[in-house]
């Protein structure tokens, strides 16, 4: 049933059906525009709901006070609503309330459809936009978890930047200077946009607004990625390798299992300035081309550095509890 229909259609039956209820329970007149109101004000978070109602209300305000002078100056009737759209759509675009356009315009029309501008009248149309966006609010406050799809998406860019770097180990490994991984780069980067929507989801279903740890995990794993276009360039030209691209096969191995949690990026930090020791520390090239080829390879640390340092920056960044729920994770 929940497959067929979908968690929001459900809601929106319900809310709508509960606000025309409720209008009608307290003897609201137009009770079905409470309905009306809520399906246009259920929204995909809770934050978005809450942020759409108070525009709204202040959309109804302005509306319900333009629409009474024009009617009350021009008469009820047709060129006096058009007047009152010609003042009220600038206004309610200044007010940053433009969500609030229709269903306010459409609680005008009651006015010109009474014929008559009074308290009692307008405290309905009030009650009704109160009423159509409160349980709007009321519903959206269920709302499914995303926390199972953002592990799940966590864990598929996890595997896919660990095999990435397995393919740059084996390239550096058994000597061949052909590295196809933009394929992988490209369902990387699609990978890292569902996740990063999914966490901005994730926030929006809080009224805090806080960025959450997963907005702040997923960031760091694009900035990783950006790092890792870069890091492909240099297999492109690599060639002849030697001793020191095994030691640097070494190290993008280790690399590829901090991803996935089982070394700490400090280790590898100290790794880093370790294997710079050994490249100053090692006889000079002979030729050219062995020149350009250690220069690569060195400027291939760099990077490997500058991914880990994003890892390490992510990590200090964090706060104790944020910390002890990313523990977690591994």
């Amino acid at each position: 049933m929940k497959g067929i229909i979908g968690v929001k259609t459900l809601k929106t039956a319900v809310g709508a059906t509960a606000a025309i209820i409720l209008a009608n329970t307290i003897g609201l007149k137009y009770a079905a525009s409470a309905g009306i109101i809520t399906i246009l004000s259920i929204q995909n978070t809770r934050r978005e709901c809450l942020q759409i109602a108070v525009r709204r209300f202040i959309a109804t305000c302005l509306a319900l006070l333009i629409g009474s002078c024009s009617f009350k100056i021009f008469g009820f009737n047709a060129v006096s609503f058009g007047i009152y759209l010609l003042i009220f759509i600038p206004a309610v675009v200044k007010a940053k309330a433009v969500e609030g356009i229709a269903p306010a315009s459409v609680l005008v029309t009651h006015l010109l459809g009474e014929r008559a501008v009074t308290g009692g009248i307008i405290i309905n149309e009030l009650l009704i936009m109160i009423v159509g966006a409160g349980i709007a609010l009321l519903v959206n406050l269920y709302m499914p978890s995303l926390e199972e799809h953002l592990l799940v998406e966590k864990k598929k860019i996890e595997d896919e930047m660990y095999s990435a770097f397995i393919k740059m180990e084996q390239v550096l490994r058994i000597e061949e200077a052909n590295l196809q991984i933009q394929n992988e780069l490209m369902v990387l980067q699609q990978s890292l946009k569902e996740g990063m929507d999914k966490a901005t989801q994730y926030r929006n279903n809080s009224f805090i607004g806080k960025k959450s740890l997963y907005e702040k995990y997923f960031d760091m794993r694009f900035s990783q990625y950006q790092v890792m276009l870069y890091m492909q360039k240099h297999f492109e030209r690599f060639y002849r390798m030697g001793r020191e691209a095994h030691e640097v096969a070494n190290l993008t191995h280790c690399v590829a299992q901090s991803i996935k949690g089982q070394i700490l990026v400090e280790e590898l930090l100290e790794e880093v300035e370790n294997l710079r020791v050994y490249f100053k520390t090692s006889p000079l090239p002979s030729s050219r081309d062995e020149f350009e080829n250690r220069a690569m390879l060195y400027q291939f640390i760099t990077d490997i550095e500058q991914f880990l340092d994003v890892k390490k920056i992510f990590k200090d960044s964090l706060s104790e509890s944020e910390r002890q729920e990313y523990r977690k994770y591994y």
